[in-house]
């Protein structure tokens, strides 16, 4: 019988095959557009290969977004993410079909915003403590936040000198997503890990009037970012962080634009060196 315990224990917690999977399309993807080999040398076959590499890039941190919020509850007290399969890195645990998939691809492609579109449903109730609660919901945030940090290091460290452009544009993309889904996630609006640190310490009559309106705080938020100056100052943000990074905003807007490889190509890359579309 431990055995046996033992054994469905260590299932829970083996990072799944999907995930490798992801990753190691990811990877490839990555290399193809780093060496420029066969078909993407350029055009729209280098194009199809940075769509790859990002749209990998992104699921994985979302993963690591998800995997993040349920170790932390795993440790707060809540024992039931491992039997939920929440611990594999498994996408297809955290899917929903519309915030997994529809939203976070649709907003990607119109805007170049992050949207960590899984969830990871914790039974609060066995968390005790108001602390605990709101670190469960720190922990997604800041595993972009960290993710972040990976993919700006090279340009805050100036290591990327004889790099191809188009792996530069791509990582800057990368990087964008990132702090746009730490800054959205951050917000305090009720339905995103903002408010779900707040709510912790709210009084019991607040979140109860708060509540009716949680379920339309995503949106909300995405009507307001369709506003030209709450996009124009959202934006300016992110590239005030990119910038302090090393990051600049031509190579994540060229990032973009390669990205979407359906389409006629701008002129933005044009201020990337090594990069002609």
């Amino acid at each position: 019988m431990a055995t046996a315990v033992r054994r469905r224990r260590r299932g829970d917690r083996a990072v799944s095959p999907v995930f490798l999977a992801v990753a190691g399309v990811t990877a490839a993807a990555g290399w193809a557009v780093w060496s420029g080999a066969g078909p993407a040398s350029g055009g729209v076959g280098r194009g199809v290969a940075v769509f790859l590499a990002v749209t990998g890039a992104w699921v994985v941190s979302l993963c690591l977004h998800e995997y993040a919020h349920a170790r932390t509850a795993l440790h707060a007290g809540d024992a039931s993410v491992a039997a939920k399969g929440y611990l594999t890195l498994d996408p297809l645990r955290y899917a929903h079909p519309v915030l997994s998939v529809l939203l976070p691809v649709l907003f990607l492609v119109m805007g170049g915003i992050g949207l960590p579109g899984g969830a990871v449903y914790v039974e609060r109730h066995r968390i005790p403590g108001r602390i605990r609660h709101s670190l469960v919901s720190a922990a997604g945030p800041l595993a972009n936040v960290l993710f972040a940090a990976v993919c700006t290091a090279p340009f805050r460290l100036g290591a990327l000198d004889g790099v191809p452009g188009a792996f530069r544009a791509a990582l800057a993309f990368v990087a964008l997503l990132q702090v746009t889904a730490a800054a959205l996630n951050l917000l305090p609006v009720p339905g995103l890990d903002g408010y779900g640190v707040l709510e912790p310490w709210l009084s019991e009559r607040a979140r109860r009037a708060v509540e009716p309106f949680a379920p339309y705080g995503l949106l909300a938020v995405f009507v307001l970012l369709f506003s030209p100056e709450v996009n124009q100052a959202f934006f300016g943000l992110v590239h005030g962080v990119l910038g302090t990074l090393g990051v600049g905003a031509e190579e994540t807007w060229c990032g973009l634009d390669l990205y979407r490889f359906w389409q006629e190509p701008g002129a933005v890359c044009g201020a990337v060196p090594g990069v002609s579309r």
